[in-house]
């Protein structure tokens, strides 16, 4: 099969041939047709080994996907061969930018067919990182005020609309050029950073000087929730956390009942094939970029 490959955190990503996955224990194969990456995984430590701490370049890169079940490894329950199928591929395996991949089944989530496989690989991240730092992490309720940074982004942009679902206040900050987008999605107001006040939870995705400021901007009993770094400055009478995204297939459900219902807008940036993956991961794109492994049938 055809697959993107990277040998070491200084080599330039590769369309090269690797052998077919097969499914292990509680695993699933997809075959991809349609897959999202993160420009900044290649310094993921988690890129490079295996859940033992093992060396595993060369690696493949790539988390979210969306496709069709090949195979079922032994023990998989809860999916069938032939199923459309969306979600999360292990962090500490083999990604998602090639023609099949092997993932843990429970990762994975049902694809209706009124989805389309580009909308669906650019929603897995995106989608779970905003409701968990929303709602896990951040504990929002309706009548509270969220900020959320990067508002325009791929989780900002979520992040907005089910804050604003939920009843939430919803500020956002970013661009001056993004001001239209983001009050379109649901916020009540914009604002450059120096211009805010006090709010029950921030959601942060870009840390640095961003992150350090935003804990002035927690009041008392509210949370600071960052996927950015762990925060240098916390809230004087508030929480503080820092998170990476996990796996729910009941979330991803949920999810893309939202999409299908029309109460959640997908961010789609460029659509790229599997080619042109090695200049994509060095050329930044609005929205999510997505890549196009092969069509559906």
């Amino acid at each position: 099969m055809q697959a993107i490959t990277v040998r070491d955190r200084t080599a330039e990503p590769e369309l090269t041939k690797l052998p077919h996955p097969h499914a292990a224990e509680n695993d699933v194969v997809v075959r991809v047709h349609a897959a999202a990456f993160t420009p900044g995984e290649l310094t993921w430590p988690a890129t490079w080994t295996d859940r033992a701490g093992r060396d595993r370049a060369p690696s493949v890169p790539g988390h979210e996907l969306s496709g069709v079940v090949t195979e079922l490894g032994y023990g998989t329950t809860g999916l069938t061969i032939g199923q459309r199928v969306f979600g999360l591929a292990d962090w500490t395996r083999d990604g998602t930018l090639a023609e099949y991949v092997a993932v843990e089944a429970r990762n994975l989530a049902p694809l209706p067919a009124d989805i389309d496989h580009v909308t669906a690989a650019a929603l897995p991240i995106s989608g779970l990182t905003a409701w968990q730092a929303l709602f896990d992490h951040g504990r929002l309720e309706s009548g509270r005020t969220v900020l959320v940074h990067g508002a325009a982004g791929s989780v900002g942009s979520l992040a907005v609309q089910l804050a604003r679902s939920a009843g939430a206040r919803v500020l956002g900050t970013g661009r001056p050029s993004d001001r239209e987008t983001v009050l379109g999605l649901g916020a009540a107001a914009f604002f450059e950073l120096d211009q805010l006040t006090e709010v029950d939870v921030v959601l942060d995705v870009l840390g640095g000087e961003v992150l350090d400021r935003s804990a002035a901007l927690v009041r008392a009993g509210g949370t600071l929730v960052t996927i950015a770094e762990p925060p240098r400055i916390r809230p004087a009478d508030g929480r503080a956390v820092f998170f990476v995204v996990e796996p729910d297939r009941a979330r991803l459900t949920d999810l893309a009942q939202r999409v299908r219902d029309g109460r959640l807008e997908v961010r789609v940036g460029a659509v790229r094939p599997l080619a042109e993956v090695p200049a994509e991961f060095a050329h930044r794109t609005r929205g999510k970029t997505v890549i196009r492994v092969t069509e559906e049938e």
